[in-house]
């Protein structure tokens, strides 16, 4: 599930929302942003 965060008022939006139109519902921002995802390094031993 791809999920976007608004600029402004840092609430998720999902995908389908923005398939249809490029806004967040909430504030009306046109500035979205998908969050990054951090992984762990992990050392072999």
């Amino acid at each position: 599930m791809v999920v976007y965060n608004c600029i402004d008022c840092q609430k998720e939006i999902k995908f389908e929302l923005v398939k249809k139109r490029v806004r967040c519902p909430h504030c009306g921002s046109k500035i979205l942003y998908k969050p990054r995802v951090t992984s762990a390094v992990v050392d072999a031993v």
